[in-house]
């Protein structure tokens, strides 16, 4: 059923309207085949309403066992999400797609006494599955072919990479991603490279509120962080939680390049421990202190602002039993310091390196290796090496664990 509810004092030109919402009805009797109800009362402003309804195949159920039938319904793939499930005082209304066999009646009569009627319900309004469905009604097939199909998510910002080819059309790719992501209220764009020394890259805003501050979730853990002014990186989630799953009470650990601390807070969170969390950027220390007071902690984080080689070399020699270097793209110059840090007895190394196809692996288990040697000290033990996430074409950021001696 459609309703038209049409508000107005009819008189003089306003039967212009009339005559137009009069023509609306008989094309949708005509064409689409629904039910129409026009109801006009006179009022001073003019409001015209439309809803659509339409006569649905349902499955009529008592309500307190309404989460059990729409379980059913849904494995048995008869659900129809295309209208919304409806209900009055005492009973729910399941669409249904197609009329039920007489074994998936039996299933339902299980449950309850079930009734097959038809009921006008309302139509769900449907969502875009993803912010390209947006564009392709907006964008050329030759332009979105140079769309960015992923992006990361910070808080509630977005930041994409838009090539130069699309750059005009930047405005619209913020908006689609807005539309589609309710969380996020702000997307901005890589405007640069990443600045060697602190790892952090110009932005641009495109869309939504102006802003670069935001509040990040990860694990239990909450993270405040200026997106323009420190390193953090959403997709190193897992790898923040598979390093801090294997860090036990009682021990002491040295994050090399913390930046706001998202290896340092969850460690502490979980356990008893002492977290020397080293940073020579002072906007990532500022937000480091930040989260320790977020976060209640079991164990300690003592922020340093330095530069790891020189506070290892003054403060930290020979205290680790766990060294953390996510530092991938020169953490290969910081090996040395690693093994300085770790204590005479022995530790393990976190090591993070950017490596090339073929053999990423084998190549950074090489070099780490060579080096530890070169220290004056051996690699025991590879106790895991893994790709964690891809960098470039053929190039992966890998991590290795290693015991050393």
């Amino acid at each position: 059923m459609i309703c038209l509810y049409l508000r107005r004092s009819l008189g003089g030109a306003d039967w212009a309207l009339f005559l137009v919402v009069f023509w609306v009805v008989v094309t949708i009797k005509l064409f689409l085949r629904c039910n129409v109800k026009l109801i006009c009362k006179e009022c001073c402003a003019c409001e015209l309403v439309i809803i659509l309804k339409s006569s649905v195949l349902c499955i009529k159920v008592p309500r307190k066992v309404g989460e059990a039938i729409r379980k059913k319904l849904n494995s048995m793939g008869v659900l129809n999400r295309d209208f919304k499930i409806d209900k009055d005082d005492i009973y729910l209304f399941f669409p249904v797609t197609r009329y039920l066999s007489e074994d998936e009646l039996e299933e339902l009569k299980n449950i309850c006494e079930v009734e097959i009627v038809e009921r006008e319900m309302e139509r769900c309004k449907s969502r875009p599955r993803s912010f390209l469905d947006i564009l392709r009604n907006e964008l050329s097939e030759e332009d979105l072919e140079f769309v960015r199909r992923s992006f990361d998510i910070i808080g509630d910002i977005a930041i994409i990479e838009v090539p130069e080819e699309v750059y005009r059309l930047k405005r619209k790719i913020g908006e689609a991603i807005l539309q589609v992501h309710k969380n996020v209220k702000t997307v901005l764009a890589k405007a640069g490279k990443v600045d060697s020394e602190f790892r952090i890259r110009k932005l641009e805003y495109i869309a939504g509120e102006k802003k670069t501050e935001t509040i990040h979730r990860e694990y239990g853990c909450t993270f405040v962080l200026d997106v323009s002014k420190v390193y953090f990186s959403p997709r190193l989630a897992t790898e923040h939680w598979r390093v801090a799953s294997q860090v036990r009470d009682g021990e002491t650990v040295v994050d090399m390049f913390t930046g706001i601390g998202p290896f340092a807070i969850l460690i502490a969170k979980r356990v008893n421990v002492t977290v020397y969390a080293i940073d020579k950027n002072p906007h990532a220390i500022k937000y480091l202190k930040e989260n320790i007071q977020r976060n209640r902690l079991k164990g300690a984080v003592i922020p340093i602002l330095g530069d790891a080689k020189q506070v290892i070399k003054e403060r930290l020699s020979g205290k680790a039993d766990r060294v953390i270097m996510n530092l991938p793209e020169k953490a290969y110059n910081f090996i040395e310091d690693a093994c300085l840090a770790v204590k005479p007895e022995g530790g393990i190394i976190h090591y993070y390196q950017f490596a090339s196809e073929p053999d990423p692996e084998g190549k950074v288990v090489k070099i780490l290796d060579e080096r530890v040697l070169q220290s004056g000290r051996r690699v025991v033990s590879v106790l895991n090496v893994r790709r964690v996430r891809p960098y470039a074409p053929h190039e992966w950021q890998v991590a290795v664990d290693v015991l050393i001696r």
